[in-house]
């Protein structure tokens, strides 16, 4: 799925949109791979938080308490900071191209959604 594809057709349902949103950080780490021993080097860190981000939202369903809960949600929260930051990072030195800014834009946008769960204490 390219970056364009992707803006029209995210999915409502926030784990599934964490899903494709890892799917689709593994594409950007492919092509990292291309780009370069720099980027190639940054991808491995921004492999392990995009795809960690959804992984913890989905444990959150089994915290044992809703203070575990919610510690996971913030886990995820911090970890699609950590994927915006490090995509803004690769983009501003150019490692990235205009034709990844939805990436970066879907970040952004997990992260409010996030925030807003985590700050509303779960959710």
């Amino acid at each position: 799925m390219t970056a364009n594809r992707w803006h029209s057709s995210k999915p409502y349902d926030l784990r599934e949109r964490l899903f494709e949103f890892a799917c689709l950080i593994v594409r950007v780490v492919q092509y990292l791979h291309t780009q370069g021993p720099i980027a190639s080097a940054l991808s491995y860190q921004l492999l392990k938080a995009g795809t960690s981000a959804g992984a913890n939202y989905e444990e959150a369903d089994d915290g044992s308490s809703n203070k575990d809960t919610l510690a996971k949600q913030r886990i995820s929260l911090r970890e699609v900071k950590e994927t915006r930051f490090r995509l803004r990072v690769l983009r501003r030195c150019d490692l990235l191209g205009l034709e990844h800014e939805p990436v970066i834009q879907e970040a952004a946008e997990l992260t409010r959604i996030l925030a807003t769960i985590v700050k509303k204490g779960g959710g």
